[in-house]
């Protein structure tokens, strides 16, 4: 089985490069956004996947990230995994573009960041505004509605 490469699997293709991020994160509710900066790496596997290696820098010390990214004709839905080295969770995305292409919404559930031991709604929401940029927030779904808590812009550099 070769499965042939969808317009949504070309889309994907645009990630793959090298890359170097800065980020702006909130942590808890009373404390300051912090800066981190580091490098991401993707790759295809075949044509229907992309494999992103990240590595963060942050004040005590790096930590790496793997994401995964396809999208599933039979589901009509991009699919994909996150796995960091500061948590314990897998996080499973499904999400799909929005009407002009622009955006990619992937939605996962994981745990809540209110302490309460409880599962959330998240979003990471790619966006290609240029073949040299681009840009991923991630949200939380709240009582008031979704939070964003972080906002990565990303520059190619090969």
């Amino acid at each position: 089985m070769n499965p042939e490469p969808t317009r949504e699997h070309q889309w994907l293709q645009q990630l793959v490069g090298e890359w170097t991020f800065e980020s702006i994160a909130q942590g808890a509710p009373d404390d300051p956004p912090f800066l981190t900066s580091g490098t991401t790496s993707f790759r295809t596997l075949g044509d229907v996947w992309v494999v992103g290696n990240m590595v963060e820098q942050q004040e005590h010390g790096p930590h790496y990230n793997i994401i995964s990214l396809g999208y599933d004709p039979a589901k009509a839905r991009f699919v994909g995994t996150f796995i960091s080295s500061m948590m314990p969770q897998l996080w499973v995305y499904e999400g799909e573009l929005d009407a002009a292409a622009n955006r990619l919404v992937l939605n996962s559930d994981g745990p809540s960041m209110d302490g309460s031991g409880g599962v959330a709604h998240f979003q990471d929401i790619v966006e290609i505004p240029g073949p040299n940029t681009y840009i991923m927030r991630s949200q939380a779904e709240g009582p008031d509605g979704w939070v964003e808590f972080m906002k990565m812009t990303f520059t190619r550099t090969a």
